[in-house]
């Protein structure tokens, strides 16, 4: 089939449905207790009240959907902004957003933990002050993306730096910040769910509704004022949308990089770039790799445990660097 055909790209998504769902099910069943699907049936439709349910119940079944949701906003977030600066390697790590966020995170959990539960909204805050000051340093008489990702790779640089300057002068207290750096799903339980599924479920409603408008932008800001479409006010609403999710992401698992730049990038080669299939199988895809990434950064040295964003960057980098080998970009 081609690429072109609706109901080729309908398949992939809907493979990339039954991924995640598989991802999922291995990903409760499997760890240092074993158990089957009776197990987890039990556990979740009747109540069981043994060891095993206990566990799939408070650890397995939480970090999962944490880790599931944290893939669908970090997915999305890296579409839209590959959509808004027409260009494949925009990411929210890369231009600095998720820098914003983490930068915000990091003073909390350092300088007042005792105000932990203020780290999402933190985090927000931070990841749109660091999309603004982005956008103050890239206008120019207009947004050109080109300019967008040069300013928020250099906001990005100026935030890391601030955070590797605070882990310096208060090294006695960096070990609760150190997973949050690396980005992390252990310990993760039901308030995360509950943190993050508000913000997840706002930006799928939202990209369902603007994937039209995104599509009449990556044709080229003429084309689009043409159309009549205001770009400015669509690339600002889009970007925030974006921060919104990245935001809401590094608030429950930390800095988690590459999923906002593989995701979409690796829909786009197979079902094209049409917004109407590229938003869900993102979404779909993006809940597949950050689940199996987890469950392998649980397992592969068990009963050590390493942070999930030490696996998507040994699967990122070396995609990064195809990307820039592309002719394309």
């Amino acid at each position: 089939m081609n690429r072109d055909n609706k109901t080729f790209k309908r398949i992939i998504i809907f493979c990339f449905f039954l991924a995640a769902l598989a991802a999922f099910i291995i990903g409760v069943l499997i760890g240092s207790m074993n158990v089957d699907l009776n197990t987890i049936v039990d556990a979740i439709f009747n109540q069981a009240d043994s060891t095993a349910a206990k566990v799939i119940m408070n650890i397995r079944l939480p970090r999962m959907l944490t880790a599931a949701l944290v893939g669908i906003n970090l997915a999305l977030a890296g579409c839209i902004l590959q959509g808004v600066m027409g260009n494949p390697l925009a990411d929210p790590g890369i231009i600095g957003i998720s820098s914003g966020a983490g930068l915000v995170g990091i003073v909390i959990l350092i300088l007042f933990p005792q105000y932990q539960f203020l780290v999402p909204i933190g985090a927000f805050v931070g990841a749109m002050g660091a999309a603004i000051l982005i956008y103050v340093l890239a206008w120019k008489g207009g947004i050109q993306p080109i300019r967008v990702i040069l300013a928020g790779v250099a906001v990005s640089a100026f935030l890391g730096a601030g955070i590797s300057a605070l882990m310096v002068f208060y090294s006695d207290r960096v070990h609760g910040a150190l997973t949050f750096m690396n980005g992390s799903l252990s310990t993760r339980s039901w308030p995360e769910v509950f943190t993050i599924l508000p913000y997840t479920l706002i930006g799928i409603v939202c990209v369902l509704i603007f994937s039209e408008r995104l599509n009449i932008l990556v044709l080229g800001d003429d084309t689009a004022r043409g159309l009549g479409l205001n770009v400015e006010v669509t690339r600002l609403g889009l970007t925030a949308l974006a921060a919104l999710l990245a935001a809401s992401a590094v608030s429950v698992v930390g800095l988690l990089g590459f999923v906002g730049l593989i995701i979409p990038h690796s829909v786009r080669l197979i079902i094209g770039n049409n917004h109407k299939y590229l938003f869900p199988g993102s979404v779909f895809l993006g809940a597949t790799v950050v689940m199996v990434s987890d469950t392998f950064a649980r397992m592969a040295f068990s009963p050590t445990e390493i942070p999930v964003g030490v696996v998507m960057a040994v699967l990122g980098a070396p995609f990064f660097l195809y990307l820039l080998r592309r002719d394309s970009v």
